[in-house]
């Protein structure tokens, strides 16, 4: 049973039972999207080939590290509300609505082409999320807004190498993860 169908019996003080409910269901969606994240990451790290491996490979174990806190932090922001965080990965995959990360063993451009799709989507929603709290629950709000920090400099992190001396990145016109990195690949070739 998922938190949005369910309305627990008791909640935070200040909040309705009802309240707590659409807090703790925004929550469950942004748990599920940090779970993945904290994955991908993970899988990136393993996955990460090239001239660049050892720096991208050393970059991403803080971020993984930090995302799966802020994941075990929306948990128990969940539990505190009185409702049910769900982490499995059934729950997970069955419940998200985005695509499972695409690349395998790949190039430190092509991954970090793709993890720039992966921020974009996980930082945009969020941003959404926390929107969507700020008239309902501040220790939330502020929770999201704080995950939200970390997520735009790890982002920043990854497109750092995307980045050409002009500013621009190699990823600007993709909209998928394969298409971000083919283009990062593709101005890494360009030289």
């Amino acid at each position: 049973m998922s938190a949005a169908k369910h309305v627990p019996t008791y909640t935070v003080p200040s909040l309705t039972p009802e309240d707590g409910a659409k807090v703790a269901e925004i929550l469950q969606d942004r748990l599920n999207s940090l779970t993945d994240l904290h994955l991908t990451l993970k899988h990136v790290h393993w996955n990460v080939v090239g001239p660049h491996f050892i720096a991208v490979h050393e970059m991403l174990d803080p971020q993984v590290d930090a995302v799966r806190l802020m994941a075990d932090d929306v948990a128990e922001r969940i539990a505190t509300l009185g409702a049910e965080p769900h982490g499995t990965p059934g729950a997970l995959v069955a419940s998200r609505t985005w695509e499972d990360y695409h690349l395998g063993r790949a190039t430190t451009t092509e991954h970090l082409g793709a993890l720039d799709e992966v921020y974009k989507g996980v930082i945009s929603a969020h941003r959404a999320a926390a929107d969507a709290t700020a008239e309902l629950d501040d220790v939330t709000n502020d929770l999201l807004i704080g995950n939200l920090r970390e997520l735009e400099q790890f982002h920043w992190f990854v497109r750092a190498h995307l980045e050409s001396a002009t500013g621009r990145l190699s990823t600007a016109d993709a909209t998928t993860e394969l298409g971000a990195a083919r283009d990062a690949r593709e101005a890494e070739q360009r030289g």
